[in-house]
């Protein structure tokens, strides 16, 4: 095996090929704890250079909490591998990662020093996440079916009645106001029972067909201001030449009043303001993951708010359910 302060040569050269080929960051520590040897994957998972590493000791880039140093021990002392899963590795460079660990002793007679070990690391954290995910996609598809139908049948007009019902409040009585209160109340309480079955359905019902972006656009700003939006100052940058986009325009009103409604409670209480933004791109196409197929969108609407932006704790979660 090659060392830090040498050049790898013969079979010194093929061994190394080989740990650089792996996947998973190996390292190999002597019995002082110096790190003597680093792979590829070692360097791009601590972002760290191989002569870097090589200078320093393991407790230097991993808590000296972590139980690899326990692990270390006990293949010195057994002269057997260890490995331990499900592993809360959190440092500086690598940020919080769930990893298997494995230790494996060095045997004698190899030139290499006494008491030096291997440290493999498997990072775990993509996998476990995507089991995540697919447990929630299998328990999904037992309701899929009915789910699209409620998002779909009744969920979408509740936003054009709450917000007819909200317009009436403003000129009748006090007893007719609580009727129309009565509408809003139920309205929200249908829409609360319809999310908690949405949430199960991965593939909503769509009926594609040409619709006009700016039409949905100005209703979802009807419903927005007649409701959540009421003292937010909308602004319109459209581009009129757009052509009608084939989609199903129910969907599209509830994805942009999503949009819309996040936007109106990122903006500041006083003098909140969102502008709505289309525009036509050329070139941009995408593939779904799987396919070499690419679908051509050009048309591109925007939603900005006047708010302070999303916290730096939260970018890394943007994307999970």
């Amino acid at each position: 095996m090659a060392q830090s302060n040498g050049k790898a040569s013969g079979k010194d050269g093929y061994f190394e090929g080989v740990l650089n080929a792996l996947a998973d960051p190996v390292l190999v520590i002597d019995r002082k704890g110096k790190i003597t040897y680093v792979n590829l994957s070692t360097e791009q998972f601590f972002d760290a250079g191989e002569s870097w590493l090589c200078e320093r000791r393991l407790q230097d880039i991993i808590p000296g909490d972590s139980p690899v140093f326990g692990m270390i021990e006990q293949v010195r002392q057994q002269g057997a591998s260890v490995s331990e899963y499900g592993v809360n590795l959190d440092t500086p460079r690598t940020g919080p990662r769930l990893v298997t660990i494995q230790v494996a002793p060095i045997a004698e007679g190899t030139g290499i020093a006494s008491g030096t070990v291997i440290v493999s690391i498997h990072d775990r954290s993509i996998a476990s996440k995507m089991t995540r995910q697919m447990n929630s996609r299998n328990a999904a598809r037992s309701v899929t079916g009915m789910a699209a139908v409620l998002a779909h049948e009744i969920k979408n007009p509740l936003s054009g009645i709450r917000g007819a019902a909200q317009l009436l409040e403003s000129g009748v009585d006090a007893e007719d106001r609580k009727l129309t209160r009565l509408i809003c109340d139920e309205t929200d309480r249908i829409c609360a029972l319809v999310d908690r079955m949405e949430v199960f359905s991965d593939r909503p019902f769509i009926e594609r067909g040409p619709v006009n972006i700016h039409q949905v656009l100005g209703h979802v700003r009807e419903l927005a201001y007649s409701g959540f939006a009421r003292n937010i100052r909308f602004k319109e940058r459209y581009d009129p030449s757009l052509p009608p986009v084939a989609g199903d325009r129910d969907q599209l009103i509830q994805v942009f009043l999503n949009l819309v409604k996040n936007a109106a409670e990122a903006a500041p209480r006083h003098g909140g303001e969102v502008t709505l933004t289309t525009s036509y791109q050329i070139g941009l196409r995408l593939a779904q993951p799987g396919s070499t197929r690419r679908t051509h969108l050009p048309l591109l609407v925007t939603v900005e708010d006047n708010g302070e932006g999303i916290s730096d704790d939260l970018r890394p979660h943007l994307f999970d359910p």
